[in-house]
């Protein structure tokens, strides 16, 4: 009866009732668009933690071990192998990194993070633009290096150059590079009473995350090579880094490491490492579904109003069922049933349009975005079953919620006036 009622209200506009069936479609287009908008805001939302947790986890895994003490850790061998026996843990590997001084030619100069690693990050190699994510010499013996896009678009740096690396004493290569950010690059090498240690590189490859700090300012190379410039002892390294089974477990088992092991060893998760720009994802998955969820709720408001005008209309024939012995809890449960089927087909719309818009936009990067505001290049798109669950049966219920108005209102008429009424 409920779908009589609404294809009643949509035909014989002749009759006055065009601006009921607009208005009926306005109410149908307005639960659509504002599931569609904010199931599209929760698939970008999650594509963004999703996208930036796979490219820091790429980089720094999953929990990192560092000396409280700011100085190396000691003893690694031993302290990796106590780390590989917790639970969840699937890979400990030993970084050296040091802020140095990098040198294409005379008058290209910078500071950069030199990485030392045994083997590179997985996620890296998979962001290789040129060349090859590989540490191994040239045929002149120079160990192999892979720098980020920006850095080598900054300094001219192409596969196959060789550049000179200066890992200088404590502070003087962190000044180095905010004097390069301050002037455009350094103008002249590294002075000999700094007593830098020299070493030759060979440019390998080059990788681009869209992550700007990254791509701006990590060298990646071996590890041996790495503590050969840094004097760094063998059995020493700057951090652990731990890759577990989940990210989700990171907590649990910084919290175990720090129970289990002594000063000056400090476990820290990459969601803490990273904090600020988390921080920032987090925020948009909080406020995102409240903004856009306001725009469904305005929806099933409007659903009252073209409630009360189809009751408006059919009062005539309310009277007639009400006379006919039909109750006011029947009158009130067609009109909650009319709530529902606008919510339902509206609803249903926005999900379609949502799932097509997404799918396009995973296939096609329909949208752009600017790589250092946004840490990458197009929106991503996570598209989740529960999301459309849970927004689909929210959106329903808040129609069939707002319909409860005119239902109450319908259920209320008196017989023999609402068939008077004219």
């Amino acid at each position: 009866m409920a779908w009589r009622y609404l294809r009643g209200a949509e035909g014989r506009a002749g009759e006055g009732r065009g601006f009921l069936r607009f208005i009926t479609y306005v109410s149908i287009g307005g639960v659509a668009v504002g599931v569609a908008a904010l199931l599209l805001a929760l698939a970008i939302v999650r594509g963004f933690s999703s996208e930036i947790e796979e490219k820091i986890t790429g980089f720094g895994a999953h929990v990192q071990v560092r000396s409280l003490l700011g100085e190396p850790l000691e003893k690694t061998d031993s302290l990796r192998g106590q780390l590989a026996a917790l639970d969840h843990v699937q890979k400990v590997a030993p970084v050296v990194e040091q802020l140095v001084i990098l040198r294409h030619s005379r008058n290209q100069i910078d500071g950069v993070a030199l990485w030392g690693t045994r083997t590179p990050p997985g996620y890296l190699r998979q962001r290789v633009t040129a060349g090859r994510f590989a540490f191994a010499a040239d045929s002149a013996g120079h160990p192999g290096a892979v720098v980020g896009a920006a850095l080598a678009r900054r300094l001219g740096l192409s596969v196959g150059d060789v550049v000179t690396i200066f890992s200088m004493p404590e502070g003087a290569a962190a000044d180095a590079a905010v004097n390069s950010g301050q002037s455009g690059g350094l103008t002249s090498e590294p002075s000999a009473m700094q007593a830098p240690r020299v070493k030759q590189f060979h440019i390998n490859g080059i990788f681009e995350t869209s992550l700007a700090d990254f791509d701006d300012l990590y060298v990646f190379t071996g590890i041996d090579a790495t503590r050969d410039l840094t004097s760094t002892g063998a059995n020493k390294a700057t951090r652990l880094d731990l890759t577990l089974d989940r990210v989700a477990r990171a907590d649990s088992v910084a919290a175990q490491i720090q129970e289990q092991f002594d000063f000056p060893v400090n476990a820290a998760t990459i969601y803490q490492v990273f904090s600020g720009l988390f921080a920032w994802v987090n925020l948009q998955e909080s406020i995102t579904p409240l903004v856009i969820g306001v725009i469904i709720l305005v929806a099933a408001f409007n659903i009252i109003s073209t409630l009360l005008m189809l009751m408006v209309e059919k009062t005539r024939e309310m009277g007639v069922l009400r006379s006919l012995g039909a109750s006011g809890k029947g009158i009130q449960r067609l009109f909650v049933g009319l709530g529902l089927l606008i919510g339902t087909v509206g609803t249903a719309l926005g999900a379609f349009l949502a799932l097509a818009l997404g799918l396009l936009q995973k296939r096609y990067e329909i949208i752009p975005l600017p790589a250092e505001a946004y840490y990458m290049t197009t929106a991503p798109v996570e598209l989740r079953l529960l999301d459309f669950v849970l927004v689909s049966v929210v959106a329903v219920l808040l129609c069939a919620a707002a319909s409860y108005v005119p239902a109450r209102a319908a259920a209320r008429l008196d017989p023999v006036r609402a068939i008077q009424f004219r």
